[in-house]
């Protein structure tokens, strides 16, 4: 973890000194063009290194809420993109998830301690995917779709009571769309990702099922280098087969800034109002992106 970590920083910072082919990167930081919706050029590089840190002491389950005892969940990703169509309609990526969790009312910054203490802790490399990106209607280029296949890296999904990730195969599609309204100021960003679970359904909760997880996030940018920002996300899991049931409503806001031509870094939090079957905790969220 600590290579992958020193490896994004060193290749961010290596290329401080580009620019961006992109006209319109004349007039607009990478943190107003380039939203998800948006494709790389060929030869274009995106790196984002995605730090998730959810902790809570509520849950609800089979229609009760109640107290218990902390549970906090980090998860660190590193999504890497690059153009490779001479028309720049198409991307091909790699996605890298490392995840730490403790359980049974460790403090929420004990995440880091990665010390695998058994019946408390867990930690490692939990999935990767390969991935592919493209613009399915040509002429609305601010509407593309991501599609990645998850491939699962741990034997078991559960070890001495510590749940670490999900232990199937995820076929995943988001579609993205944004717009910006006239003057720059304002941007709505909307996603929708849909994540079809399978496997055998005795080695995940989650197996055999369908998780839909809409999206909308509203922007204002004081200037070109920094927005601030709003969102509201629900994620709804369909039992297709695995008699289980699951869904969460989170809101919650954030900041981006844009360093360089190169590096912006980015903040967030959300708080889960309501939900079945999951916990009502909140997460606090740091991103670092590199453009090149």
């Amino acid at each position: 973890m600590k290579k992958i970590i020193t490896l994004i920083i060193f290749s961010s910072i290596t290329f401080l000194g580009f620019s961006q082919d992109d006209e319109d990167q004349n007039t607009k930081s990478n943190i107003q063009t380039y939203t998800p919706s948006k494709l790389l050029n060929k030869g274009q590089w995106d790196i984002k290194w995605f730090n998730n840190l959810y902790t809570q002491t509520r849950e609800t389950f089979d229609g009760n809420e109640f107290d218990s005892p902390r549970q906090t969940f980090f998860t660190s990703t590193v999504d890497i993109f690059t153009g490779v169509s001479d028309n720049n309609n198409f991307n091909v990526g790699l996605l890298l998830e490392f995840r730490s969790n403790v359980v049974a009312g460790r403090d929420a910054l004990e995440v880091f301690s990665f010390d695998g203490e058994s019946g408390t802790a867990r930690s490692g490399f939990t999935s990767f995917a390969p991935a592919i990106k493209f613009n399915p209607i040509k002429g609305v280029g601010n509407f593309t779709i991501q599609t990645a296949f998850h491939i699962p890296l741990i034997d078991n999904e559960t070890e001495n009571g510590v749940f670490l990730d999900q232990k199937g195969f995820i076929f995943q599609n988001r579609f993205f769309y944004d717009y910006t309204f006239t003057g720059d100021k304002w941007q709505i960003f909307t996603e929708l990702n849909t994540e079809y679970n399978f496997g055998d359904k005795d080695e995940s909760f989650a197996n055999n099922s369908l998780r839909l997880t809409p999206g909308v996030f509203l922007s204002y940018f004081p200037s070109q280098d920094f927005t601030v920002l709003g969102l509201v996300q629900h994620s709804q899991l369909i039992d297709t087969g695995n008699d289980f049931e699951q869904n969460f409503t989170a809101v919650g806001g954030g900041a981006k800034y844009q360093l360089s031509k190169v590096l912006n870094v980015e903040a967030l939090y959300t708080n889960f109002v309501a939900g079945k079957n999951t916990g009502l905790g909140q997460t606090f969220n740091i991103g670092l992106r590199a453009l090149f």
